[in-house]
């Protein structure tokens, strides 16, 4: 099964409303990232066990470890859970750009170093979760592929 056809999926297992948020959000991100790498983890880990939500990734960044080896991982990642929709903006540096620049004006939405939840996308503004995600992509340029 392909990475597209995996998201297809994911995408249309879930409730209605947050089926159609998080179709809108894949479509507005592709957008955003047009020749982005798609990724989807499905929750698992190598043993099969369930250790998060499945997740929809965009974009490639290189992740440089101390011992010198490096691993790719997705740059914005989407996930539904049990209250809505989490959106991950990895590998910013600086844990407190995220809240203290788009906390107040994102809307009904809780703010992290690295990740934007919310109960539906009608709660936000749009906007700002796409200029979060645009400040994720410049931070994460270098060595980066999106």
């Amino acid at each position: 099964m392909s990475v597209q056809e995996q998201i297809d999926g994911y995408i249309a297992s879930q409730p209605e409303a947050k089926r159609a948020d998080l179709l809108a959000l894949h479509r507005d991100i592709q957008k955003l990232m047009p020749a982005a790498r798609l990724w989807f983890l499905d929750g698992r880990n190598d043993q099969g066990k369930v250790v998060s939500n499945p997740n929809i990734g965009y974009g490639t960044r290189v992740i440089r470890y101390a011992d010198g080896t490096t691993r790719e991982f997705y740059q914005i990642g989407v996930s539904a859970n049990s209250r809505g929709i989490s959106v991950y903006v990895m590998g910013i540096p600086d844990k407190s750009l995220l809240p203290q620049r788009f906390g107040a004006s994102i809307g009904k939405a809780t703010v992290t170093g690295y990740c934007v939840k919310f109960t539906a996308l009608s709660d936000i503004d749009l906007a700002v979760l796409e200029a979060a995600i645009r400040t994720g992509l410049e931070a994460t340029s270098e060595g980066a592929r999106h």
